[in-house]
């Protein structure tokens, strides 16, 4: 069965963007947009919230910028095939190879485990993945942290009553002082 995953920047105080909105302090350093890059090789499929489609839209026509480096095009060249599936109450189309969901993000999910594909089904967004968690259906926490503490905004994590153990399944530490970590949800036998 294929793995759901939630994977984001975040701060150190547990928040993707800040107060107002912002999160130009995730401008990564090569080392970090390159494990980004080989992140994205192992996903089969992308769920993202409106605010993170809108803001990976750049993407969809940024090879037309001659300034890319090759890294960049590399992304390029992974993320815009990739099929996507876009959660909106407001958006009534989606460009490249996006669709827009059919149903909650439960639904989406089961219907995307059923089918015969290949790779992870990544989800991105912090509105969505608290939907996800909320159904128990998030496999992988990913967090790329940075070393800021932004004193609030949207929170990586869903704020619920729900306890979640989790493993530690890999680090990994980049020299601009950005770490990664990877949690899988650990499953309790009953």
């Amino acid at each position: 069965m294929r793995s759901v995953t939630y994977s984001m920047n975040v701060s150190l105080d547990g928040y993707i963007v800040g107060p107002d909105g912002d999160f130009a302090w995730t401008a990564p350093d090569p080392d970090v947009f390159r494990f980004w890059i080989d992140e994205i090789r192992d996903v089969g499929v992308h769920l993202l919230g409106r605010r993170l489609y809108e803001t990976m839209l750049y993407w969809e026509t940024a090879d037309q910028n001659p300034s890319l480096d090759d890294a960049e095009l590399e992304w390029v060249a992974l993320w815009n095939p990739l099929p996507k599936v876009v959660f909106s109450t407001t958006l009534s189309e989606v460009q490249g190879h996006a669709r827009l969901a059919s149903g909650g993000v439960a639904e989406e999910i089961e219907r995307l485990r059923a089918e015969p594909a290949e790779g992870d089904i990544a989800i991105g967004g912090a509105t969505l993945a608290a939907e996800a968690a909320a159904s128990g259906l998030i496999d992988e926490y990913r967090t790329v942290v940075y070393p800021v503490l932004v004193g609030g905004g949207i929170p990586f994590f869903p704020r619920s009553e729900r306890r979640v153990d989790l493993e530690l399944v890999e680090t990994r530490t980049f020299g601009s002082g950005v770490v990664y970590l990877r949690h899988r949800v650990a499953r309790q036998v009953h």
